[in-house]
C-alpha cells in the first residue's frame, strides 16, 4: 500500500512538472507595447513580474511577485516546497489548477532598483484587489495584503493564463471528496501551526478563509448530490 502512494505521488509530482514546463517556455503570449508584436521569449524567463495560483473551481487562492524570474519562483511554490506559504501551510501545491503571470517586459536586462520595486509592488496590489472581487469568498489566501500604492499612469499588463494539471492528474485529484479530504487536512494543519507559534493576525484571516472555502466545497458537493447549487452569498456568510 506504501509503494502504490510513492509511485501515486512520483508521478503526480512527474505530471506537474511537465505541465508547468509547457505552460512556462510559451513564446509569442505577449506583445510588445509600442510595436503589437509577439515578444519571443519563454513567458517564465521574464526576470520581473506578478503571478496567481487558481483552483479547481477557478476560485484565486495566492498572489505573488518575483524579482528572480518567474520560473524560478513559481516552481519553488509549487514542486520544491521551500516557501514560507507553502511552509506555514497557507498554499496546498495540490490545490493549483491554473496560473496566470503578468510579467514586465519592459524591465527585462535591469538590475533591481526602486523603480521596478514601486512597479512590482503596484501590480501585485493592483492584481490582489482584482481577483479579491471575483472570489466569491471576497478573500484570498495570502496571509498579508500586498503594499496600497498609487500610480495613476501604470496599468494591469496582459497576463497569461493556463492550466497546469493533466487530465490523469485530473482523475486522480478531482473528484470532491478528494479535494475536501485534502483541503481538510491543510485546514488542520495551519490551525496547528497557528496553536504552537506567535502568528500575526493575518495567518487566522487566512485559516478563516481556509475553513470558508471548506464548507462551501463541502456544501457544494451535498447539494450536486441532492441537485441543488451553492449560491455566492452562502459562500461569503
Amino acid at each position: 500500500m506504501t509503494e502504490r502512494i510513492v509511485e501515486q505521488a512520483t508521478f503526480e509530482t512527474a505530471q506537474l512538472v511537465a505541465e508547468l514546463e509547457r505552460f512556462l517556455d510559451q513564446r509569442g503570449s505577449l506583445l510588445h507595447a509600442e510595436t503589437s508584436e509577439p515578444i519571443n521569449q519563454k513567458i517564465g524567463n521574464f526576470r520581473y513580474g506578478v503571478y496567481a495560483f487558481f483552483d479547481y473551481d477557478g476560485e484565486p487562492i495566492y498572489v505573488g511577485q518575483t524579482n528572480e524570474q518567474l520560473r524560478v519562483r513559481i516552481r519553488r511554490h509549487l514542486t520544491n516546497q521551500r516557501t514560507d506559504a507553502v511552509a506555514m501551510k497557507v498554499l496546498d501545491p495540490f490545490e493549483v489548477f491554473e496560473i496566470e503571470i503578468w510579467p514586465l517586459p519592459d524591465f527585462e536586462g535591469q538590475d533591481m532598483n526602486a523603480s521596478i520595486a514601486r512597479r512590482l509592488n503596484w501590480l501585485e496590489r493592483a492584481v490582489f484587489d482584482r481577483l479579491i472581487e471575483q472570489s466569491r469568498f471576497k478573500a484570498i489566501l495570502n496571509e498579508k495584503d500586498p503594499p496600497l500604492l498609487v500610480d495613476a499612469t501604470a496599468v494591469i499588463p496582459t497576463g497569461v493564463r493556463g492550466r497546469i494539471v493533466s487530465e490523469a492528474v485530473l482523475k486522480l485529484r478531482g473528484h470532491p471528496d478528494t479535494r475536501i479530504a485534502r483541503r481538510a487536512e491543510t485546514l488542520s494543519l495551519l490551525a496547528k501551526v497557528i496553536a504552537e507559534r506567535r502568528v500575526q493576525s493575518g495567518l487566522r484571516r487566512t485559516l478563516l478563509t481556509q475553513a470558508k472555502r471548506l464548507a462551501w466545497l463541502a456544501e457544494k458537493r451535498m447539494n450536486e448530490l441532492r441537485g441543488q447549487p451553492v449560491s455566492d452569498e452562502q459562500a461569503r456568510s
